[in-house]
């Protein structure tokens, strides 16, 4: 996945430096998405690394602290093999939200809406059904905030609707 070949303009540079810290940027302490996978990857193969996995080195005083007691070279592996599974199961699109209040809203939103929809389960095989939270075996989504919330209403889709037509691939 090369995201300087994605045909959208980027709106700012934080949207295509979160995409980056997602997809491409192999740093769990960077993006829940990443740290989430891992422990589901970790807790599947009943491996011991789950409880260094959740120490958290962004900081430089837990990097003081904790990076002595990492097994670094096995926490890089399972990067590695969460970059793969990222790059083998997710696609994305995106869409630019100027205002950042109704941004955070629609995410929200977006969220509800898959979370309360009966239909909208994930298969037998998905990879989050090991995850330690519950809230993501239960939601079939690999977040645990904003779920079962407001939904998007049928006006919100139309509003949506008519800002995504409005913006063009470049």
């Amino acid at each position: 996945m090369v995201l300087k070949n994605y045909p959208f303009k980027w709106g700012n540079a934080r949207e295509k430096s979160q995409l980056r810290q997602h997809f491409l940027n192999e740093n769990k302490d960077r993006s829940i998405l990443r740290k989430n996978i891992g422990r589901a990857l970790l807790k599947k193969a009943n491996d011991p690394f789950l409880e260094q996995w959740e120490v958290d080195l962004t900081t430089r005083r837990n990097k003081a602290k904790y990076s002595h007691k990492i097994d670094l070279d096995h926490q890089k592996e399972i990067e590695s093999k969460v970059g793969q599974y990222i790059q083998r199961n997710f696609s994305f699109s995106v869409f630019h939200i100027k205002d950042k209040t109704k941004r955070m809203t629609i995410e929200s939103k977006l969220i509800s809406t898959v979370s309360l929809c009966n239909d909208c389960k994930p298969s037998s095989s998905w990879l989050g059904h090991y995850s330690p939270k519950m809230k993501i075996c239960e939601s079939g989504l690999w977040l645990v905030n904003e779920l079962y919330k407001s939904p998007l209403t049928l006006e919100d889709l139309r509003q949506l609707e008519k800002q995504i037509s409005g913006q063009q691939c470049h």
